[in-house]
């Protein structure tokens, strides 16, 4: 695909072997395309590489943050699981949102937790509201010890942020799907793989090995969960799609 922008014109253009095609610049379609590009060039770019929230990295790309906060004030969950903790950023942010709700509380499990990283999450001053669990996320003795710290009336809201093959997200939702409080999701992060087989970085097999393939194929066999973008909070726009590392990662728990 060749693409060529022109300011002058406002004007952006498409060649492909299907055709060419041209568009306003400043439109909805040309926004979308620009973004998608942007988000492939900045995933190489290792631009979520570059944050912090309250002291602790943080690998995750703003806008996911900003629509998973406005999940989380929406739903209030009294648990928040989150599978692949890496530094603990992300568990600091969720923690941070249930001091500031005055509600929840975080459960972090990781394969491995590094001592370096344990030991700066468990010193800031937001560790009162987060559980550590060592172990691999589909262990059934893991499993079953996150099972243990959720109560029969608890609002369950599950992220799954670590081994992203297709594989192994599907071990994690079978795992955890039975925790998801009808309305509330689990949310199988990263299927943008499946948009990065191309860049330097990719590799051609994620075409069809990436976390979203998984979603999809579980809500297959899962007829009480439906893959769902959340609706946004606020919207004076004509735009309807997020910019997002999580294309098709949210899982919603219906009631049927």
């Amino acid at each position: 695909m060749r693409i060529i922008i022109d300011t002058e014109m406002e004007s952006l253009q498409v060649e492909s072997q299907t055709g060419e095609k041209n568009m306003g610049l400043y439109s909805k379609e040309a926004f979308e395309l620009i973004s998608k590009i942007w988000v492939k060039t900045g995933w190489n770019q290792k631009y979520i590489y570059t944050f912090s929230w309250l002291g602790r990295p943080m690998i995750q790309l703003p806008e996911d943050v900003l629509r998973i906060q406005e999940v989380i004030y929406h739903l209030k969950p009294d648990v928040i699981i989150e599978t692949g903790i890496a530094h603990g950023g992300s568990l600091i942010l969720w923690a941070s949102l249930c001091k500031a709700m005055d509600k929840g509380r975080v459960i972090g499990v990781d394969i491995e937790i590094r001592p370096h990283n344990r030991q700066a999450i468990e010193s800031h001053e937001l560790f009162p509201w987060i559980t550590l669990i060592e172990g691999s996320s589909t262990s059934p003795e893991i499993v079953q010890k996150v099972k243990s710290l959720i109560n029969p009336s608890d609002i369950v809201l599950i992220i799954l942020d670590s081994n992203h093959t297709k594989q192994h997200v599907l071990a994690e939702l079978e795992a955890y799907h039975e925790m998801i409080t009808p309305g509330s999701y689990i949310v199988a992060t990263d299927g943008i793989m499946q948009d990065l087989y191309d860049v330097p970085r990719g590799n051609p097999e994620w075409v069809s090995d990436n976390p979203t393939e998984a979603a999809i194929k579980f809500s297959q066999y899962h007829l009480d969960f439906v893959v769902e973008q959340p609706s946004w909070v606020f919207n004076e726009s004509e735009l309807d799609k997020n910019i997002t590392h999580w294309p098709g990662a949210w899982l919603r728990r219906i009631i049927r």
